[in-house]
């Protein structure tokens, strides 16, 4: 029994590291898509949209895109934060800037 966890233990280990590795490159992906596209953005549609300020989008992914990029990795506090503030702002955030954009407006 013991000499079947030996094999297994080198082998967790490098699945955690791919795991881990791809999250990262996740991470990454969404919160500097997030930032980017926050800062090409007018600031006063946010106000329009109902949401934070530019300011605040912009310094809430830029601080999370830092810390996950200075080793706290995407299974840290910080970089589930990161990938949740990322999120928020590309599936809610963009899209009612996109339909102030396009003159949709809101539905309600």
């Amino acid at each position: 029994m013991l000499a079947g966890m030996a094999i297994a233990a080198p082998f967790a280990f490098e699945v955690r590291y791919v795991i881990e590795l791809i999250l990262l490159v996740f991470a990454l992906i969404v919160q500097g898509v997030a930032l980017v596209h926050v800062i090409t953005q007018r600031s006063d549609a946010f106000a329009a949209v109902g949401t934070l300020p530019k300011g605040a989008w912009a310094a809430i992914l830029a601080v999370c895109l830092v810390l996950t990029l200075l080793g706290f990795g995407p299974i840290s506090l910080f970089g589930l934060v990161g990938i949740a503030a990322g999120l928020i702002y590309l599936l809610d955030v963009r899209t009612g800037l996109r339909d102030l954009r396009d003159g949709r407006g809101t539905s309600w």
